[in-house]
C-alpha cells in the first residue's frame, strides 16, 4: 500500500494507458444493463473510485506542476471515452456527449486541486487541512450509498465498505507523521459515524414510489375505481394503494418499493374477481404486465 502512495514511478506513458483503460472500462460497465443500480454502476455516475485515482496521480508527482498536469490529462482523456465508447449503442448517438459537460468542469477544476493536493506530500499538519476537503466529499458519497444500502440490501454495500476502507486508508498511507496520521484518522470516524446516522435516518427517502396501473389503460386492461383493493402477493415489498388523479381524470394504482426483485399486484373486484399483474422492481425502475 505504501508503494503505491508514494513510491511509484509514473510515466506520461502509463499516464495514458492507465486512463484509456479506465475510460474504455467504465463506459463498457455503464452499457451492461445487469449492472444498473449496483456499485459496479456507480463508477461512470460517481466519484469515489476517481477519487482515488486522483490521489494516486498526486502522491506519486514530482512536483505541483507535475501532479496538476498528470491529474489533468487522466480526467481529459478518460472521461471523453467513457461517453465515446458508448455512441455505437446509444440511441443518443454523440448526443450522449451532453452528459460530459458537467465532468469537464470537474476536469478543469482538477489542476489547480492537484497543485495544492501535491503539497500533501510534505507531510505536515496544513497537508491535512488539504485532504480534509476530499473526506468530507468522500463522506457525502458514503452518507448516500449508506441510505440506499439500508433501503435495498444488499445494494450499494460494495460502494459503502469501498468508501469506509478509503477514508481511513487515506490518512494513514498519506502521512508519515504519527500525530497527523492519527488526526486524519479521528476525522475520517467522524465523517462515518455522521454519514452513517445520515443514512439511517433517510434511508426512507430512497425507497421508490411510483405509479404502476391506471384504469382503462393497455396494461390494465379494466376498468377500476376505489371500490375495487389491491394488494401485493409478497407485501415485503412495500405497500400500494388506489387513488384518484385529477390531471387525467382517472384512478390510479400507486406502490412504494421497498424492495427488489418479482412479485405480482393483485386487483380485486367488489365481486371477488381478482386480476393479477407480474412486476419486476429493479432501481427506481419497473417492468408490469398482466398475468395470463
Amino acid at each position: 500500500m505504501k508503494k503505491l502512495f508514494g513510491e511509484l514511478e509514473i510515466s506520461w506513458k502509463a499516464l495514458i494507458i492507465f486512463a484509456v483503460i479506465c475510460g474504455v472500462i467504465t463506459g463498457v460497465i455503464a452499457m451492461i444493463p445487469a449492472l444498473d443500480g449496483t456499485s459496479f454502476e456507480n463508477i461512470s455516475i460517481t466519484f469515489e473510485c476517481w477519487i482515488l485515482f486522483a490521489i494516486i496521480i498526486i502522491m506519486n508527482s514530482k512536483s505541483p506542476l507535475d501532479s496538476a498536469l498528470k491529474t489533468f490529462v487522466f480526467f481529459l482523456i478518460s472521461q471523453p471515452l467513457v461517453y465515446l465508447v458508448q455512441v455505437p449503442v446509444s440511441p443518443l448517438g454523440f448526443g450522449i456527449f451532453t452528459y460530459y459537460r458537467g465532468w469537464f468542469i470537474w476536469t478543469l477544476f482538477t489542476f489547480p486541486m492537484a497543485w495544492i493536493g501535491h503539497y500533501m506530500k510534505k507531510d505536515k499538519w496544513w497537508g491535512l487541512l488539504i485532504l480534509t476537503p476530499m473526506l468530507a466529499f468522500l463522506g457525502i458519497h458514503y452518507a448516500g450509498f449508506m441510505g440506499k444500502m439500508l433501503a435495498y440490501f444488499p445494494l450499494q454495500l460494495l460502494s459503502v465498505l469501498f468508501c469506509a476502507v478509503t477514508l481511513i486508508i487515506y490518512p494513514l498511507f498519506i502521512f508519515k507523521d504519527k500525530k497527523i496520521r492519527i488526526a486524519g484518522v479521528i476525522i475520517s470516524i467522524i465523517i462515518l459515524i455522521a454519514g452513517s446516522a445520515y443514512g439511517i435516518a433517510t434511508r426512507s427517502s430512497h425507497y421508490y414510489s411510483t405509479s404502476l396501473l391506471s384504469s382503462g389503460s393497455e396494461t390494465s386492461g379494466i376498468e377500476f375505481d376505489d371500490s375495487y383493493s389491491v394488494s401485493l402477493e409478497d407485501e415485503s415489498f412495500g405497500d400500494v394503494r388506489i387513488g384518484y388523479e385529477e390531471g387525467i381524470e382517472s384512478y390510479m394504482v400507486y406502490a412504494t418499493f421497498k424492495k427488489m426483485g418479482d412479485t405480482a399486484i393483485i386487483l380485486q373486484a367488489p365481486d371477488g374477481t381478482r386480476y393479477v399483474y407480474d412486476i419486476t422492481v429493479g432501481d427506481e425502475t419497473y417492468d408490469i404486465k398482466a398475468r395470463k
